[in-house]
C-alpha cells in the first residue's frame, strides 16, 4: 500500500507570535499561531508543526499555552519542538495537547535522550529535527553536510546523514530534515541532501527549507520525502495547502 505524502505548515513561534525570516534571520511577524493553525486545518493540512524559536525558559509557559489553545481548535496532529531538553519536557507537551515532539540540540548534546524518550513514550512520538548545511568552511564530513545549532549559525562538525541514521537506531520515529542553506529562500528544497538521507533511514522523512512553488513540493516528494513542510509560502498567502496537494496529485503523488 502506498502511504500518502503529508503536507505540513510550520509555525515558528516566538513569544506567542508566528515569525518567519530567511535562514533564521530578519524575522517578521506572520500572525497568531492559533488562528493560522485553524486556517491550515480548514485548508486540509495533514499536520501542523510548532517550533519555539526562542525556546528560553521564560518563554516556555507561553508555548504550553499556545499548544493548549491550538489543540482545542484543530483536529490534525500537532508536532511541537524547540527547547525540549528532557523526557519531562516531552511529558508536559503531550499533556498540553501535542501529538509528537521534536528534539534537536539536546539530542546532539546527549544522544541517549532519544532512546529515553522513545522508550518512555514510543518512537511514534519522537521527531528528530536536523538543521543541516553543506560544509564550506572547516573539516569536511563524509556526506558533505553537517549538523548545525543555534538556527544554523553554529556548526558542530557532526555528519548530518550519519546523525540521522544513528538517531533512528536510537528510537527516533521520524526525521525532520531542514536545509539551513535553503531555509526561507523559496528557491526549492535541497533534493540532493534529501536523497542522501533517504538512502540511510527507513522511517518517515520530512523535507523542510526552501519551498517556493508547487513544483518544489513535487520534486521533494519524488526525491523520497514522506512529508513536506513549509512556512512562509503558506503564511504570506503565496500558496495554499490545497494548491500544493493539487500539484502533487497531478504529478501522480498520493496525498490525503
Amino acid at each position: 500500500m502506498t502511504v500518502a505524502v503529508r503536507v505540513i505548515p510550520c509555525l515558528d513561534v516566538d513569544a506567542g507570535r508566528v515569525v518567519k525570516g530567511v535562514k533564521f534571520a530578519d524575522l517578521r511577524d506572520a500572525g497568531d499561531p492559533v488562528e493560522l493553525a485553524r486556517r491550515y486545518d480548514a485548508e486540509g493540512a495533514d499536520e501542523v508543526t510548532f517550533l519555539d524559536v526562542s525556546a528560553s525558559s521564560g518563554n516556555r509557559e507561553t508555548t504550553y499555552d499556545v499548544v493548549r489553545r491550538t489543540a482545542e481548535e484543530v483536529f490534525v496532529p500537532l508536532t511541537v519542538g524547540g527547547g525540549v531538553r528532557s523526557a519531562e519536557d516531552v511529558d508536559r507537551l503531550l499533556r498540553a495537547g501535542a501529538d509528537k515532539v521534536g528534539v534537536n540540540t539536546a539530542a546532539i548534546a546527549r544522544p541517549e535522550l532519544v532512546a529515553e524518550i522513545a522508550e518512555r513514550f514510543g518512537s511514534q512520538v519522537l521527531v528528530l529535527s536536523v538543521d543541516a548545511r553543506r560544509v564550506v568552511d572547516g573539516p569536511p564530513t563524509p556526506s558533505g553536510y553537517e549538523v548545525t545549532t543555534h538556527g544554523g549559525r553554529q556548526g558542530t562538525g557532526i555528519d548530518a546523514v550519519a546523525w540521522a541514521k544513528r538517531a533512528v537506531e536510537l528510537g527516533a520515529g521520524e526525521v525532520l530534515l531542514n536545509s539551513m542553506d535553503a531555509d526561507g529562500t523559496t528557491a526549492g528544497f535541497d533534493l540532493e541532501m534529501l536523497a542522501d538521507v533517504r538512502r540511510e533511514i527507513a522511517v518517515p522523512l520530512i523535507a523542510s527549507g526552501g519551498a517556493g512553488t508547487p513544483e518544489h513540493f513535487v520534486a521533494a516528494a519524488q526525491a523520497g520525502a514522506d512529508a513536506l513542510l513549509a512556512a512562509s509560502v503558506f503564511h504570506f498567502g503565496v500558496l495554499t495547502v490545497g494548491q500544493v496537494k493539487a500539484a502533487l496529485r497531478a504529478a501522480g503523488v498520493v496525498v490525503r
